[in-house]
């Protein structure tokens, strides 16, 4: 029955991945902590470690399948994405050293914040305020906030999306651009983050890889792959307004799901 539920919330991760640009990571980690509540407080951390993971195939397919012409706006970027990496890897270290109680409630903090910052500042959700300066056409994020995002998306569990899509809106991207810019990003923050969580971790489990829980990722990437691949064959057709609407109720269904299993 677990492993069956594994596989349904990994069709879940494949449209999220796809629609938002997630990797999986929001919707993985809730549920890793479900399946792997056995481990007690160290649950939080075999779930970062495995969203990296998840993260790495999700979005590495969702990666190959973008147009090219969309993955342009990364080029000369190579700055940004080594700081990206760099602080990937430092993150998911720092998760090894602090407690997962406060993982936990800092993944519960920042989902919160995020939704308030969605609502309440202009540009994601509604227009800019009369007078503020509009952007003339996609700005570039800045190669100095590579290493904060990377570190944490990484400690998180989350990827970057949860940062980058709405940077990227508000520099003058549609959802659709930006959610497809958010998927190359979250690869080069996981790839890292992934890596550090192989080898042993202060979490002891007979089914783990490190801190990774490989049956869980199984079975979410057995759900994920092919929902990943026909939605890139034939996206779906959705109104810019809606798509930024549909990313801010995912987030604050992540959070009630979050404070639920708290």
């Amino acid at each position: 029955m677990e492993l069956a539920v594994l596989i349904g919330i990994g069709l879940m991760t494949g449209v999220t991945t796809v629609l938002f640009g997630f990797g999986g990571g929001f919707v993985t980690v809730p549920v890793v902590v479900w399946s792997d509540t056995a481990l007690g407080s160290g649950a939080m951390r075999v779930a970062t470690a495995t969203s990296a993971l998840v993260m790495v195939v999700n979005a590495g397919f969702a990666t190959a399948a973008t147009r090219r012409h969309l993955l342009a706006a990364l080029r000369g970027r190579g700055v940004l994405l080594v700081l990206l990496a760099i602080g990937g890897a430092a993150g998911a270290l720092l998760t090894r050293f602090v407690p997962s109680c406060l993982t936990r409630w800092a993944f519960i903090g920042y989902l919160v914040l995020t939704i308030a910052d969605l609502l309440v500042r202009p540009g994601f959700l509604r227009p800019r305020a009369p007078g503020e300066a509009v952007p003339r056409g996609p700005r570039p994020i800045s190669a100095t906030l590579g290493a904060p995002i990377g570190a944490v998306a990484a400690f998180l569990g989350v990827g970057g999306s949860v940062m980058t899509v709405p940077m990227l809106r508000r520099a003058g991207h549609s959802m659709h651009a930006a959610t497809a810019l958010a998927n190359p990003l979250t690869l080069v923050i996981a790839v890292p983050a992934a890596l550090v969580s192989l080898p042993a971790g202060p979490v002891r489990g007979a089914h783990l890889i490190g801190l990774i829980d490989p049956i869980a990722a199984a079975c979410l990437l057995t759900g994920a792959i092919p929902v990943i691949v026909a939605l890139r064959r034939r996206p779906p057709r959705i109104p810019d307004h809606l798509y930024a609407r549909s990313y801010l109720g995912l987030l604050i269904l992540v959070t009630i799901t979050m404070l639920a299993t708290a």
